[in-house]
This record gives structure tokens, sequence and C-alpha cells, in this order.
């Protein structure tokens, strides 16, 4: 089985249960560990799999209960460094319909330093950068690219997931895409929500968006569409794959279930090769990562509502 290596922020999510989706009239919060990297990490531990975090935290009480956490999720934390800056913090405030508004107040995620022993461990395994928060600037983003070069000098399979956040890309979308476009041009696989998909590629059609990831340079593209399923699009095939009907009551996590879950399966086959040749691999691939995402919005809390392996057995 292959190494998945996740690399950006861990936070702490202040979620704010039952206040609606008004952030400003939330009175109570819960705290629950966070951050799309570190979801995707647990989510490929909680399968089975190898998931490595790759990130930093601070050196403080929340930096300490974050690293417990991944802990208890059997995540290899090793690599993650610790910082004099505050623990990165997320305030999450929650509709009925599962749906979301948060805001970030980031602290030690951007301080990560790049480490060029890491290459060493890279060989044929799995590279995810799924970060929210790594093209904001600051010691993470140079170190994102870093790690993505030597992923490609170490022949990995790079997973690319942009998380686009409206609340900190607001007047800077432009600056968004053209840091994203690396990092599609580079991918072998490529995650994207459609206002993501229609962010970056500037088309409204979900499958000209994909049209023009692949000119970019992307092989396997995945839209997920909510309720409707996923949108693969490889090997010159587009298809829309179903979900499973769930009631949502937190859609925190939902994305970062899907990927890990689909990372999990790929890390799983010894070799990379056939996600190139077999779109019918794929699809049922990406029909179990459907029901992975599905099932995490049934509970709050992103790592709290990650399904096991016996939850997504026929």
């Amino acid at each position: 089985m292959k190494k998945v290596f996740c690399v950006g922020e861990l936070l702490i999510d202040f979620v704010a249960e039952n206040q609606g989706s008004d952030l400003s009239k939330a009175i109570k919060f819960t705290k629950k560990a966070g951050g799309a990297p570190a979801n995707v990490a647990c989510a490929i531990s909680k399968l089975g799999g190898r998931g490595i975090f790759i990130g930093c935290v601070g050196e403080d009480p929340f930096g300490h209960f974050l690293l417990d956490v991944l802990k208890a999720e059997n995540v290899d934390i090793s690599l993650t460094q610790l910082s004099d800056t505050f623990t990165t913090l997320a305030f999450v405030s929650l509709a009925e319909d599962g749906e979301r508004d948060f805001v970030f107040s980031r602290g030690a995620d951007r301080e990560l330093d790049y480490d060029p022993l890491l290459r060493k461990s890279f060989k044929d395994n799995i590279l995810h950068l799924g970060a929210a928060t790594a093209l904001l600037g600051g010691p993470l983003e140079k170190t994102y690219s870093k790690y993505l070069f030597d992923a490609l000098t170490k022949e990995m399979f790079i997973s690319f997931d942009p998380n686009f956040r409206v609340d900190l890309w607001k007047d800077e979308e432009e600056t968004f895409i053209k840091k994203c476009m690396p990092f599609v041009e580079k991918s072998h696989l490529c995650k994207f929500s459609l206002e993501e998909a229609q962010l970056i590629s500037g088309i409204a059609d979900p499958e000209q968006a994909c049209d023009f990831m692949h000119e970019a340079g992307a092989k396997i593209i995945t839209i997920t569409l909510g309720a409707e399923g996923t949108l693969l699009s490889a090997l010159g095939i587009k298809k829309i794959i179903p979900s499973i009907a769930v009631q949502p009551v937190d859609t925190t996590g939902a994305g970062d279930a899907f990927i890990g879950c689909l990372l999990h399966q790929i890390s799983d086959l010894g070799n990379f090769d056939p996600v190139f040749e077999q779109f019918d691999l794929l699809e049922k691939m990406v029909a179990k990562a459907n029901k992975a995402g599905a099932l995490t919005t049934t509970q709050y809390g992103a790592i709290a509502a990650l399904p096991t392996k016996e939850q997504l057995e026929p």
C-alpha cells in the first residue's frame, strides 16, 4: 500500500451548531479538529490506509489537541511542525441544510517550512495538495510549490484540490486562479467543486470546464455535484457517477472524505497504471468515494464524521 502525504493546514473548527447560517448570530461553539489536508489524512487512515500529515500547528493547547486527534485516527504526524505562532482557528456556523458560513483566524499553518529530506520518502508514493490556505503567502506557499517539484522528480501520483474559500479570496479571485493553474497542469488527479471548476476554467458548463482542465494537463478530473453525485472525466470519457441519498446536517469535510476515500483506493492498487487505463475502475472508485462523502454529511464535524471501512461495505 502506498503512503499518502497530505500537505497543508490543521486547525480548530469552532462550530456553532443549530444556529443557522449567519455567524454573527451564533452564541455557543463546539471545538472540532479540522483543516482540509488533515481531514483527508484522517479519511485515509480511518479506511485502513497510510495517511501522513505534513503541516504546522502552534505550540499551544489547541495545537496539542489537534495532534492528539490525528494520532487517535492513526495518522502519521511525525512530519508535523510546531510554531510559536498560535494555532489557526476557523469559526463555522451551520444552516439547516448543512451549508456553512465561516471566518478564518490564520496562525501557525502558514509557518510550515520545507524539508528537503522528505524527497527520500516520496518515491512512487502519493502527494495530496489540498490546502485551503496554501496559496495565501508565507512559508507554506513556498513549501507547497517545492513539494510539488519534488513529487514530479520522484514519480509520485499527484492529487490537487484547490479548496477555494470565498472569504479568503474576496476581490482576489484572479490571483487565486493564476496560483492554482501550475498545480492543475501538473497533477494527475484534480478534485473540484462545481464552483471551483467554473471559477478556475471561466466556463459555466462542467463538461467544457473539464476539457479546459485536461488541455492544461490534468489527467483525471472529478467535479463533485452534491446530492447529484460526481462528474468523472478521464480517458476521453465523461460520466456523472450518482451518490446515495442522505439527510445532511453538516457538509463540512464531505469533499475531504470523498478525495480521501478515492486516494485510499488508488494507494491500495500497488501501482498507478490502472487508473490511467481503466475508466470502469475509476467509476467504481468514485462511486465508493461518493458514499464516503455523503455519509460524512450526516454528522457534525469533519474528522469525527468520517466513515469507517465497514460503513462503506456494500
